[in-house]
């Protein structure tokens, strides 16, 4: 299979893209079958959820195949390409637990969205990147709001037009990748653990108040609104755990 997920015994849910023949490169079917197996892990009681890549590459991008089919056909079939991606990408932002993205090799195109949907994410030292559609006389639509907000408008100016390829140290300056590592899943594992010691409840909820704040007006109605997420999750079952716990120096119950 080209997507696999698997569950560990401390609940991480992990997605694997698996076609190494094409450098991990997405078609419909595989959009269809990451759609569908990201849909269906966001029904588990999972802590966090890992999207990777077997191989050397973490993803070309759109496969030349599915993209030569896409140019035969009329504008309502691409149209609905598109919004099959379009899903795709938006479903993965808003995954309610933390998303962790581990990148490797090449990451071109598409891939890049998928990176810039993950709240976090780290890669290896020879990783490059690419927003390559403008070479092809196409551009990243359905990736750039989440692209933009993760390398800022300004970057985009400049990588979006110039489809110039750019190593780590450039994405980890602008922000598209957290960290570099040579050893990614040692790296991830001690994210995933930082995670999973937290409250469960009170993780989604700050992922949660991030979309709710960022990009807001600083005016009474944001003010009442974080006043409101403060002392609805104090008065919370997890809340009063934390707290007591806390206080009675104990470990909490979602770390037994």
């Amino acid at each position: 299979m080209s997507v696999t997920l698997s569950i560990s015994k401390s609940s991480i849910a992990t997605i694997e893209l698996d076609r190494q023949s094409v450098h991990n490169a997405f078609d419909a079917q595989t959009i269809a079958k990451l759609i569908e197996t990201i849909e269906y892990a966001n029904t588990l009681p999972i802590r966090a959820l890992v999207l990777k890549s077997a191989g050397k590459h973490f993803s070309a991008g759109a496969d030349l195949a599915w993209m030569k089919s896409m140019a035969d056909n009329d504008f309502a079939k691409n149209l609905a390409d598109s919004k099959q991606l379009a899903k795709l990408m938006f479903l993965l932002a808003n995954v309610a637990v933390p998303t962790l993205c581990l990148v490797q090799g090449a990451a071109f195109g598409g891939a890049v969205g998928l990176i810039a949907c993950c709240d976090i994410a780290i890669s290896t030292p020879d990783a490059k990147f690419c927003l390559s559609e403008v070479k092809l006389g196409l551009i990243p639509a359905v990736i750039s709001p989440y692209v933009i907000k993760a390398m800022g408008e300004r970057q985009a100016r400049r990588y979006f037009l110039t489809a110039e390829v750019f190593k780590v140290n450039t994405a980890l300056e602008m922000g598209l990748i957290h960290q570099v590592s040579d050893d990614l899943t040692l790296c991830a594992d001690g994210i995933l653990q930082a995670i999973i010691n937290n409250g469960p409840c009170a993780v989604m909820a700050a992922k949660t108040l991030i979309k709710e704040v960022a990009g807001q007006t600083i005016d009474q109605t944001l003010t009442d609104l974080t006043a409101e997420r403060i002392a609805t999750i104090r008065v919370s079952a997890e809340g009063q755990e934390g707290l007591s716990a806390f206080f009675e120096k104990r470990a909490p119950s979602w770390q037994n």
